[in-house]
């Protein structure tokens, strides 16, 4: 009998092998796919639905349906005007609106086109896709090169590159195009998780990496938990261990990097490594040995991978795949109204959520591949909706609202717009843009602002060296530096998650601590102190319109500028840019 050595670790509990003894191997018996395990609907290609109501947009004419059924006539009135040109700037660029106001489609097509749409949706790809500049674990080392995938993905969006081309360069961008480097930064989505380049057991290291990369195939272009499958098959899903490690043994050729990285990049080794199953998933304990495959529920008719890599890239990107569309477009979706059609958006599997719209996701999802997996034209098709454009706050002419809330309480079918908080970023870039430091210069290493002092007092010299050139402190927030184990502490506190485990939907809370930090930070006072200098030398009731139109995107009620002039009787500009980023109305997207 083997000795062995019991580990307890956060509720977990694992079995491991002492050193220098042979474990035991045991037969491995796959289960059999079912008929029924087929059926279910995210395995099953996307219908064709026909809009129910002529003559409505089609995603109005889907979401009325349901609200009818329930017993709401329509939608809440159109937001106005000032609301909805806020609402789309944020919601493209993550940045105030610029000028003056044109009209809403010519709005659109500009943000569409702007270099900052790119910068914006390319932090909801990098959240997914655990992107950080550093290994994290004990020593949290630097990956000098991490940030050319950052700027491969702000550049493939800004493009438009179609979304099937955009994930089989992130398996393949080596291989589909050698020799550009370029295109083997897209890559660097395979290896941005965490790792520990220094671990005695270097076969250990790679098996961790080698699961990374395929639990974050699984959950984020597929939309399943594959990693559940890395220790025993799925207890829900039809995906079987063996089916875990097939998909893992595509990618059994690559070099994993040094501890020196140079890139950030997947590259094969030219050594073939041997794939097999590993019981209870422990490195030690090889199993049967495996061929090159993707989960069988998921395959297409004769997938038989000869060049495993952009064999898998073709296979997942075919267009009647079940899940690949459908995930992304509920992804973007979400990042509309706040929630997916599918709630659970890296889950599609049993024990996630049903989609709310069933017959829209797949109407949805037929389109955008029909427009060429153009994400540009899916931002059209949602932003055109009258779903997208209607109020979130009662109005007048609303005789409606209390049955809005009676009879859709949470909001789940889109009676209403929900109104979404402002994430960290959007926060301190949306201060930076109205005190006029805003630096555009995109692209390269990420630069390090300074930090708090009592955040600072903790830190060892060499983990947040603070960038000296003023104005490279006054870039976008997706240019700060991303240190895996240490957030940036206006972000952290405004739900950043961290980059250890990929994040399909943030957590948004409301703590005190976010109330302290924005009356208190010195950012926050430094970017008050900006604005203000740029509002001197006005008239006071000017003043106090720039102000409001600046923070809030709108003018001042005649009621708030009495109160506000009454209030610079006793205080001062600062105060008052101060408040203002304090209220709701600036924190929320209404």
């Amino acid at each position: 009998m083997p000795r062995i050595l019991i580990v307890v670790c956060v509720g977990l509990l694992s079995i491991r092998y002492v050193a220098g003894e042979e474990p035991r191997t045991t037969a491995y018996s796959e289960p059999l796919l079912t008929s029924r395990d087929r059926s279910f609907w995210a395995f099953l290609p996307p219908g064709q639905p026909t809009p129910p109501i002529p003559g409505e947009h089609p995603i109005d004419a889907f979401l009325l349906t349901r609200l009818r059924e329930t017993g709401i006539a329509d939608f809440a009135p159109p937001a106005s005007p000032e609301t909805l040109r806020r609402r789309l700037s944020i919601t493209l660029t993550g940045l105030p609106p610029e000028g003056d106001a044109s009209d809403f489609a010519g709005d659109l097509e500009a943000l569409l086109s702007s270099p900052h749409y790119g910068e914006r949706w390319a932090q909801h790809w990098l959240d997914l896709a655990r992107f950080a500049e550093t290994d994290g674990f004990e020593f949290d080392a630097v990956r000098p090169d991490a940030w050319r995938y950052r700027d491969w993905v702000v550049s493939a969006l800004n493009a438009d590159l179609p979304y099937d081309r955009f994930v089989a360069m992130q398996i393949a961008g080596d291989l589909l195009d050698p020799g550009s480097a370029e295109s083997a930064a897209a890559t660097g989505f395979l290896l941005s998780g965490p790792d520990m380049p220094d671990l005695n057991l270097q076969e250990e290291r790679r098996h961790l990496i080698l699961n990374g990369i395929t639990g974050s195939i699984g959950s984020v272009f597929l939309g399943i938990t594959l990693e559940c499958a890395e220790c025993h098959d799925h207890k829900t899903d039809p995906v079987s261990q063996a089916d875990f490690y097939r998909l893992r043994a595509i990618f059994e050729d690559f070099a994993l990097p040094g501890k020196k990285r140079s890139l950030p990049v997947a590259y094969a080794s030219g050594e073939r490594f041997a794939a097999h199953l590993y019981f209870r998933g422990d490195f030690r304990r090889p199993g049967p040995a495996l061929s090159p495959a993707v989960p069988a529920v998921l395959s297409g008719a004769g997938f038989k991978p000869e060049h495993p890599r952009l064999d898998l890239a073709s296979e997942i990107t075919r267009p009647d795949h079940p899940l690949t569309s459908r995930v992304i477009v509920n992804r973007v979706w979400q990042h509309h109204f706040g929630t997916g059609l599918v709630p659970s958006s890296s889950d599609f599997g049993k024990l996630g959520d049903r989609p709310t719209h069933p017959e829209l996701l797949d109407w949805l999802t037929v389109e955008f591949v029909r427009h060429g997996w153009s994400l540009k034209w899916l931002h059209r098709e949602i932003i055109s909706s009258r779903a997208w454009q209607q109020s979130s706050l009662r109005t007048e002419d609303d005789p409606d609202w209390e049955k809005r809330l009676s009879l859709d309480p949470d909001d789940a079918l889109l009676s209403r717009r929900p109104r979404l908080r402002l994430d960290g970023e959007t926060v301190r870039d949306f201060m930076l843009s109205i005190s006029g430091r805003l630096n555009p210069a995109a692209g390269g290493p990420g630069v390090r602002p300074p930090l708090p002092p009592e955040v600072a007092s903790t830190l060892q010299k060499n983990q947040w060296p603070v960038t000296e050139d003023r104005l490279q402190q006054d870039r976008r927030s997706l240019y700060l530096f991303a240190r895996r184990n240490l957030r940036y502490p206006l972000f952290e506190v405004l739900d950043r998650p961290d980059a250890n485990q990929s994040c399909a939907r943030r957590h948004v809370s409301t703590t005190a601590p976010q109330a302290l930090t924005l009356l208190n930070d010195p950012f926050i006072h430094d970017m008050a102190d900006a604005t203000a200098a740029n509002l001197a030398g006005l008239e006071r009731k000017e003043a106090i319109s720039r102000a409001y139109q600046r923070i809030l995107g709108r003018s001042p009620t005649g009621e708030e500028s009495r109160r506000m002039n009454a209030f610079l009787d006793i205080g001062t500009m600062h105060d008052l840019v101060l408040a203002l980023f304090n209220v709701n109305e600036f924190l929320y997207l209404d």
